[in-house]
């Protein structure tokens, strides 16, 4: 395989430009790529950074967990300690959702811990926001909300007692 080119460090803006366009587009694959060569030449590019983890979370699916140790490791590279709590949350409640719909045995119990991370990774951003960035909070509510549709649901399919015809 030929290695890979580099971009101009003029180029990055609008290279991120371009890597948010096909993120709203649903190419997340793109915009991880973009972001990969964005931060060959600016490796410490924040909010390319913060790009990436989520161009990460958007490919959630079955095959995760090469996907989510790559945005861990991302994540780690993020300086604002606010930005690492909220956005390992990000990853946690991205991946919990994966897991729901993965249909694997045991699904729901592994999102269920892994929501509850999610919160407690939004608890901990929660402390360290800035006045009036009540994000961690919006997602923390939208984590709780999944987990009592999941109660609901399996207090319904509990409740549920087929019969059967004479």
């Amino acid at each position: 395989m030929s290695e890979l080119k580099k971009i101009s460090q003029e180029a990055i803006p609008r290279a991120t430009q371009k890597a948010e366009r096909y993120r709203l587009l649903n190419q997340s694959w793109a915009t991880e790529s973009i972001c990969l060569d964005i931060l060959e030449v600016d490796p410490t590019n924040q909010p390319v950074l913060v790009m990436l983890v989520l161009a990460l979370t958007d490919q959630f699916g079955r095959e995760s967990a090469d996907l989510v140790r790559r945005a861990r490791e991302t994540l780690e590279r993020l300086t604002d300690p606010y930005q690492r709590a909220y956005y390992a949350g990000i990853i946690s409640e991205r991946l919990a959702h994966a897991q729901l719909t993965s249909g694997a045995m045991h699904a729901e119990a592994m999102a269920f811990a892994t929501l509850r991370s999610a919160m407690e990774s939004f608890e901990k951003a929660e402390q360290l926001r800035q006045p009036g960035n009540d994000d961690a909070i919006l997602r923390w509510n939208t984590c709780q909300r999944t987990l009592a549709g999941m109660r609901r649901q399996e207090v319904a399919d509990e409740a549920y007692e087929p019969t059967f015809g004479e």
